[in-house]
């Protein structure tokens, strides 16, 4: 069928489209694009911080919405809401990411990465690029970074002295929910115990659970040295979450947008990885300040345990060939 458009609807189409620019610099430009972020850890939190720097850092055509507490979704339902279409940013625990994807769980491990350098260094290289494309494609994600948040340390009631894995027999010790996490638990030779993030004061102070696992700073901004009484720098993982988008959002966005959004994301996320290396630095002397005793204990000994369990799982059946060697290597 053939329409016919008068002159009259050209010439007014032609006048709308010159003045399309003017009505822009006018102030009828279209709105900003709306950022919802929701991620689980604290208004307090150094990476609270962060997106106030990546908020700044986008600039005027965002309008950036930040969730903190797990006010928004809670610990372990980001994921989802990001691939529904529901939630434009999240903070995401790699744990959440190997539920779907097991090959994932290879960078959940215990002992992988040495320090903070070496998983900057992992996400900088081919490998890391290999595992993140990997991410991106099965799961409709957009991984801007890797957010380091510390090295995590058990905490724990009571004056009982650990020193091996086999001394971790029989602790109630909480950790997130998921495979990931609770196979973790288990590897340190403790009785992993499932528990929100926002709960575990509460469990500490009630005898619920016997101890947690975290990175100092986290300990820290959750005063859980308040209801502990020994810190054991198991050092068992370089914690990390991602700063990750919906794909389907990063899709609509264009290119200076997406360029916008990942140079404020490198920003911010170098900046809180230099704080959090400048707190834990001070964190133990602090805790010690305190009260609490806070000791090492045969680290070595932990490492192996770990390791061997982990190399001995199911899990290891879906890691890709080769994986830790090539990101112990770097």
């Amino acid at each position: 069928m053939t329409y016919k458009i008068s002159r009259r609807s050209v010439v007014a189409l032609g006048a709308a489209s010159l003045a399309t620019p003017f009505l822009a610099r006018a102030g009828w430009a279209q709105d900003p694009v709306r950022i919802r972020f929701s991620a689980v850890f604290s208004e307090q939190d150094i990476r609270a911080e962060m997106m106030k720097k990546f908020a700044a850092g986008i600039g005027e055509g965002f309008n950036y919405q930040g969730f903190y507490g797990g006010t928004l979704f809670k610990q372990a339902t980001e994921l989802v809401a990001l691939q529904r279409g529901n939630l434009e940013m999240g903070n995401i625990a790699p744990q959440d990411v190997s539920n779907q994807l097991p090959a994932w769980s290879s960078l959940t491990s215990g002992y992988l990465f040495r320090d903070p350098a070496h998983l900057t260094a992992f996400f900088a290289s081919d490998v890391g690029a290999e595992m993140t494309g990997m991410a991106e494609e099965s799961l409709g994600i957009k991984v801007l970074g890797p957010t380091f948040f510390g090295t995590r340390q058990v905490g724990l009631r009571g004056t009982k002295e650990i020193n091996t894995p086999a001394d971790m027999a029989g602790i109630k010790l909480r950790m997130p929910g998921g495979e990931a996490w609770q196979f973790l638990g288990q590897a340190l030779g403790a009785n992993p115990t499932p528990m929100a993030y926002a709960e575990v004061y509460t469990g500490l102070q009630t005898g619920a659970i016997d101890g947690q696992d975290n990175p100092l700073p986290n300990v820290d901004n959750m005063k859980f040295y308040e209801v502990m009484d020994q810190i054991v720098l198991t050092a068992h993982l370089v914690a990390f979450d991602l700063l990750v988008v919906s794909g389907r959002f990063w899709e609509g966005l264009t290119e200076d947008q997406q360029a916008s959004l990942q140079a404020a994301a490198d920003e911010a996320i170098a900046w809180s990885t230099a704080e959090h290396v400048k707190q834990e630095e001070e964190l133990a002397q602090s805790f010690a300040e305190r009260g609490l005793r806070v000791y090492a204990p045969d680290v070595e000994a932990f490492r192996a345990h770990v390791q061997a369990a982990y190399l001995d799982s199911a899990l290891a059946a879906e890691w890709p060939d080769d994986i830790i060697e090539r990101v112990s290597a770097l």
